[in-house]
């Protein structure tokens, strides 16, 4: 890729510079230069898994600050969850359903000083920003791009806690899960949240751009190793997480998708909520992504037909990884309802011959946080 096209074409992390010195491997997806990894893979998998804690640049997801005094009556009219009940500090996941409640956009809301941040997936910002841009000129209800201006580091791992906490002190380690941590990072606010995208313990840390980069070396410094795409797309299956335009799109109600967490069932009106209260209420889904674990050796691909071992076809899969951990290969997939049960003996058509599978429960591994999640119950 030539130097001149880079700069053109497409949006670079304000990071770019600390991923070059670290030797990253830089890769376009989705309109942005990401490092794809760094140049061991395997290594990188372990540093999250096995060794301590990874550090990722979420850079290229989408971050859109709203404010004004109606935004609370605009906003509890679009999403899913309940914006009204979201204290001031506090966060929760969100989802912009259409009028068939299918799936147009998933978000974390973040609350802090009277204003909203949506924080989305690189391919479901500009339909955030079309989808509240409606209401602008409706009230008291602005809304701002902040993705070029603001930066997203992730640190993932069992040692998540004690490497935030020699790079940001007490306060930053110790926030709780809903909750968010403020402090200030070379006098920009720096907003950290517990959260995972890998199964293990985790922090999400929201900062201006100018800093980012000093913000990376302390971490880096602080024991974090680089980890980049590939490494966290094989976490993420491994977490049993949907990816937007991956796992979901807009052909999917919210309810099939698995998470659960960005609904309230006890909030006002909003859109789609007659055909998502429907489903929870009087009945269930046709079919929920589920683990689909292949047995042996099997390969699939994505778009693989899913069947019972007597031949009906009950589903499909979306997105798939060779686990390091597991030694198998794992999928996310569609299933129909009547089959969800772990250990469901399944077929998976592939290159036109049957690999042998069964339904496996999510998360396929069940890392730090999984584990204080169970604890806690």
């Amino acid at each position: 890729m030539s130097e001149a096209v880079e700069q053109a074409a497409i949006n670079k992390s304000p990071l770019i510079e600390s991923h070059r010195r670290a030797g990253a491997i830089m890769e376009e997806r989705d309109g942005w230069l990401v490092p794809a990894s760094y140049g061991d893979v395997s290594s990188e998998y372990r540093a999250v898994r096995e060794e301590g804690a990874g550090l990722s640049d979420l850079s290229s997801r989408g971050r859109i600050e709203i404010s004004g005094t109606e935004a609370v009556l605009f906003l509890n009219g679009l999403i899913t969850n309940d914006v009204k009940a979201l204290d001031e500090n506090a966060w929760m996941a969100a989802a912009f359903p259409n009028v068939q409640g299918r799936m147009l956009a998933h978000a974390r809301v973040l609350h802090q000083d009277k204003t909203f941040l949506f924080d989305t997936e690189t391919v479901t910002r500009e339909t955030i920003l079309k989808t509240l841009g409606r209401f602008t000129l409706a009230g008291d209800f602005s809304v701002r791009d902040l993705t070029h201006e603001t930066a997203l580091l992730s640190v993932q791992g069992a040692r998540a806690s004690e490497i935030v906490r020699a790079a940001l002190g007490d306060d930053a380690a110790s926030v709780e899960r809903g909750r968010i941590a403020n402090a200030s990072w070379k006098d920009e606010r720096l907003s950290i949240i517990r959260a995972t995208h890998t199964a293990e313990d985790g922090f999400d840390l929201f900062t201006g751009a100018a800093g980012s980069g000093s913000l990376w070396e302390a971490l880096s410094q602080a024991g974090a190793r680089p980890v980049g795409t590939d490494a966290l797309e094989i976490l993420r299956i491994e977490a049993g997480l949907p990816r937007y335009g991956v796992d979901v799109n807009e052909t999917k109600v919210v309810l099939e998708t698995g998470l659960d967490d960005a609904v309230s069932f006890t909030k006002g009106c909003y859109i789609g909520q007659e055909i998502i209260a429907r489903i929870h209420f009087r009945g269930h889904v046709a079919k929920r992504l589920s683990g689909v674990m292949l047995d042996a050796e099997g390969e699939a691909r994505a778009g693989d037909k899913i069947r019972t071992p007597e031949g009906k076809e009950i589903g499909w899969i979306t997105s798939l990884a060779r686990s390091p951990i597991l030694n198998r290969t794992i999928a996310l997939g569609y299933v129909k309802y009547d089959y969800l049960k772990a250990g469901t003996p399944l077929r998976v058509l592939s290159n036109e011959a049957e690999v042998e599978a069964h339904v496996a429960e999510l998360p396929f591994v069940r890392g730090s946080w999984y584990e204080s999640e169970q604890a806690g119950r």
